[in-house]
Formats: structure tokens, C-alpha cells, sequence
């Protein structure tokens, strides 16, 4: 019989093979698939976070368990085809134009993925258009934008205006992050979220969606 707690400490210590092998086997067990994310997955990234949080884990800490999450999340996704009840929102992630920088804006999608959302990663050096498109072809409820460089950070209030043309405002919420980007400048350009780092970007989405801790 699985023993789903060992798919927790995989997740939490970042060993892929191991996190694989028991979601295999609950799989064939028959475990439902928001079962093993909900209560095993989603806590193991939880606790990998709060962990970063509080000092007692770095970046590589948090890219192994994600790395571990994402491959239990591979061998779960196809049966939860159709079933949106399993995601608690739906995000639209990019680097914005101009920008090729990815590690960061990765590993917040990984913890968003991994803390019970989904997520659309559109990749790097993604126009104001892109956006919009994926936007309204996902219906998305979160777009999150990253940029590394001060010179490409301002192109963030251009995809915010481009929200806006499209009378897209009221139905997205609006994140940004990364290295050069800060409260004022969110608040500046009009964006709904900030944050500085991958644990405290899942607490304000949830908070954008109106989803407690």
C-alpha cells in the first residue's frame, strides 16, 4: 500500500525518483488525483516555502522540490483532464519584452503549479499582445510578470495599458516581480500584487483570489 506521507518528505527534500515512484504506485492504487495533491503535494510545497521563509532553505532547496513536484504533477495532470475543480485559479506567467531571464519567473511558477494552481508559463521576452491573447484563450485570473533588467521593467505598465484597451482589467489580477522591481513601482504602473520572492508570490495570489492561507 502507498504510503503517500513518503511522497511529502520526497517533495520536501527534493528527490524526483522517489516522488515518482509513489505517485506511480497510488495511481494504481487508485488514490484520487486531489487526494495526492491536495494533501501530500501542495503541503510538501507549503512547508518547502515557509521553510525559505523563515531561512532554513534557498533557492536550490525550492528548484529540487519543485523539480520533484513537477514530476508527480506530470503523471497526474492526464487524469485531471476537464476537472477545473482541482485548481484553485488559473495563472498566465511571462518574462516581459525584451527580457530572457527565467530562473526566477520559473520557480514562482513551479511553487504557484505546486501550491494547487494552474499555470500558463508563456517563457521569456513576452509582448503586451501575448498576454492578452493568453488572457482571454485561458480566461485566466492571474497574470504574473517578471523582469531582471530596470530597462525592461518599465515595459510592465505597457502590458498592464494593453489589459486595460482590451477591457480585460476587471477580470484579471495583475502581479509583478524580480530583482529591480518594488512596491512603489507596482503601485506606480497600476498592478494588483507584488512580491519579491516565490513563497510570498503564492500568498498573494491566493490573496488576490480571496483564498486564506
Amino acid at each position: 500500500m502507498a504510503d503517500l506521507n513518503i511522497l511529502y518528505e520526497s517533495i520536501v527534500n527534493g528527490k524526483l525518483e522517489s516522488a515518482v515512484e509513489i505517485t506511480e504506485v497510488a495511481i494504481a492504487e487508485g488514490y484520487s488525483p486531489q487526494e495526492i495533491i491536495n494533501n501530500y503535494m501542495i503541503k510538501g510545497m507549503e512547508e518547502m516555502g515557509q521553510r525559505f521563509q523563515d531561512g532554513k532553505a534557498f533557492v536550490p532547496n525550492l528548484l529540487m522540490s519543485a523539480r520533484a513536484m513537477k514530476g508527480s504533477l506530470d503523471l497526474l495532470k492526464p487524469l485531471l483532464v476537464g476537472s477545473t475543480a482541482s485548481y484553485i485559479g488559473k495563472v498566465v506567467i511571462g518574462t516581459v519584452k525584451g527580457d530572457l531571464h527565467d530562473i526566477g519567473k520559473n520557480l514562482v511558477g513551479s511553487m504557484l503549479e505546486g501550491c494547487g494552481f494552474e499555470v500558463i508559463n508563456l517563457g521569456t521576452d513576452v509582448s503586451s499582445e501575448k498576454f492578452v491573447e493568453a488572457v482571454k484563450e485561458h480566461k485566466a485570473d492571474i497574470i504574473c510578470m517578471s523582469a531582471l533588467l530596470t530597462t525592461t521593467m518599465l515595459y510592465m505598465k505597457e502590458v498592464i495599458a494593453a489589459i486595460a484597451a482590451a477591457g480585460l482589467k476587471e477580470q484579471v489580477k495583475i502581479m509583478v516581480g524580480g530583482a529591480p522591481v518594488n512596491m512603489k513601482f507596482a503601485t506606480q504602473i497600476g498592478a494588483d500584487g507584488f512580491s519579491n520572492n516565490a513563497n510570498n508570490a503564492v500568498v498573494i495570489a491566493k490573496e488576490l483570489m480571496g483564498i486564506e492561507k
